[in-house]
């Protein structure tokens, strides 16, 4: 007898387990806990599910849980059975007929556990545990070759490989997550096979590519045996070419681009992230196609390669959907490669650039590509020091606020929408990011709005001792217009008061109070500039005024 610990965050996922295995059992039946809960109990590793296999059928299965099992894979002999919302798949013990598809079985036949066994991929997944006689069943020498840390296919392992292709990247990931060596044989048959990988779909490929990097021990040891088993060229020319592709050595004494990345792999703390893995093995696969070999003035060879981060992002895009990624996942990743040596620039940058780079969603993303870059490489961190230290500077305010200046506002000041209008708009946000206010960008808007037959003529100015808007400038440059007939108030109180006008007519009004205003003496002009300090909520009743300060 042998009691196996199964580690588990569900304190109920092997309790149940054990239930459903109980109540098979006293029904008349074989069960036990099957394949990959066995095998990380005996590694003492944690379990995330448990499989059940058994002698019942699946309609014997159904009949014994009526309320909890699902039909998923009956024509697999499997069932799912649901229990306080855990899923367990009871899988009745089988052999396989042929496949001709490099992954799905023709068809199969219900067999006895041995035969079961005999018909899975790696003697470590083979391994049959009963949980109420505390017992391992071992039909192939799974546990001999645990103990030992080997990954060996079970019987002939070329046929292992011919049933299901996808069992070739299965072989490294299990190898590389549990840090086992791979049988001779079986490593011998896994290069004579990969050729024929690309019959599994990309999807798969890519679930268990990625999968393989993010939980690897040594993720740089597994894109070694991908590389050399073939595998890797099959599905991913493009990182291939990153081997021998050659760098400056001042910059880059770690080694070519295939060392480096993989260097930054490694030093992705574990539970990586999917995403940051990505960003990584894309970052430099422009660098093949941008590489120019000069000399340098001792006549050593000068390895460069210029604008490699934007002919990365385009190669990373195409690669990133052929893999069938998601499009934020694209987007994201490819924002990362794309602005990567943005980061050589960032202490020579303006106020605006600065906020606009340290304000993109994909920061944090690029902040850790580009540490792992340096770590990998120079080991220089001053470029990101520098970046977090002004990152925290706007912890207390948005680094990217909402724009002060809208097209509304340029509508209303006479713009038509052209490409000159979205140029203004964007000036008028880079000017923000360096410190203007809303007044200031109203008024340098006004000084420059096109004149039409249509725009209001009387333009009133209210000038406070206390008000922010640079009125000479506006007042003067606007008071040349001919068409315009403008007006300069000078405020004797903080807040104007004086009567309105029979019949006066308001075209265009500005202030901030929810379109509402009390400045009666307003409504003889067309537009009215003040700034937001002279508007207070409770002078405000004009409901028909234009929101512009």
């Amino acid at each position: 007898m042998q009691a196996l610990h199964f580690l588990s965050n569900q304190p109920l996922l092997v309790e149940q387990a054990i239930h459903v295995v109980r109540t098979l059992q006293q029904a008349g039946f074989i069960a036990y806990f099957a394949g990959g809960c066995v095998r990380d109990a005996l590694r003492q590793a944690p379990v995330k599910d448990i499989d059940i296999a058994t002698s019942a059928t699946p309609e014997e299965v159904a009949a014994l849980f009526p309320a909890q099992s699902i039909g998923v894979g009956k024509s697999f002999g499997v069932m799912l059975v649901v229990l306080n919302g855990i899923s367990y798949d009871v899988a009745t013990f089988r052999t396989d007929g042929g496949y001709q598809d490099g992954r799905h079985p023709e068809f199969i036949t219900y067999d006895t556990a041995e035969h079961d066994a005999q018909r899975r991929d790696f003697t470590v997944n083979a391994l049959f545990y009963d949980p109420i006689a505390q017992s391992i069943i071992d039909y192939v020498g799974g546990v001999a070759d645990l103990e030992a840390g080997v990954l060996r296919a079970i019987g002939t392992p070329r046929l292992r490989f011919q049933e299901d292709r996808l069992r070739l990247l299965r072989a490294i990931r299990f190898a590389t997550v549990c840090n086992w060596k791979i049988d001779p044989q079986t490593w011998q048959a896994l290069c004579d096979e990969a050729p024929h990988l690309m019959c599994v779909s990309i999807e798969r490929i890519h679930v268990e590519f990625i999968r393989m990097l993010c939980e690897a021990e040594d993720p740089g040891e597994a894109l070694h045996l991908l590389r050399i088993s073939g595998l890797l060229q099959r599905f991913f020319p493009e990182l291939v070419a990153l081997h021998g592709c050659l760098q400056d050595p001042i910059w880059h004494p770690e080694g070519d681009v295939w060392q480096h990345t993989v260097k930054m792999l490694q030093r992705i703390p574990k539970k990586r992230d999917p995403e940051l893995v990505w960003s990584v093995l894309l970052h430099d696969i422009g660098k093949p196609a941008a590489l120019i070999v000069d000399r340098k003035p001792d006549g050593s060879p000068w390895h460069r390669t210029p604008n490699h981060a934007s002919i990365g992002a385009q190669m990373a895009e195409s690669i990133l959907r052929r893999f069938k990624a998601s499009n934020d996942a694209i987007e994201r990743i490819t924002t990362a490669v794309r602005y990567h040596m943005q980061f050589v620039e960032i202490q020579k940058m303006r106020q605006s650039s600065l906020r606009q780079m340290l304000g993109r969603p994909t920061i944090e993303l690029e902040l850790a590509l580009h540490r792992l870059d340096c770590l990998s490489s120079h080991a220089k961190l001053d470029l990101y020091d520098y970046a977090r230290e002004k990152l925290d500077a706007f912890a207390g305010e948005p680094v990217l606020p909402p724009p002060a200046l809208t097209g509304k506002d340029l509508i209303a000041l006479g713009y038509k929408p052209s490409p000159a209008f979205g140029r203004h708009l964007k000036k008028a946000y880079q000017a923000q990011l360096e410190g203007a206010d809303r007044a200031t960008l109203l008024v340098e808007a006004l000084c420059q709005a096109p004149g039409h037959s249509n725009r209001a003529k009387r333009i009133a100015f209210v000038l406070n001792a206390d008000g922010s808007i640079p009125l000479p400038k506006a007042w003067e440059t606007r008071g040349e217009h001919p068409d315009w007939e403008v007006a300069l108030i000078v405020v004797p109180g903080i807040y104007w008061n004086q009567p309105t006008p029979e019949g006066a007519r308001v075209l265009r009004l500005v202030t901030d109070c929810a379109g509402k205003t009390d400045y009666p003496a307003a409504k003889t002009f067309d537009l009215l500039i003040l700034d937001a300090a002279q508007a207070e909520p409770d002078l405000c009743n004009v409901a028909t005024a234009t929101l512009l300060v």
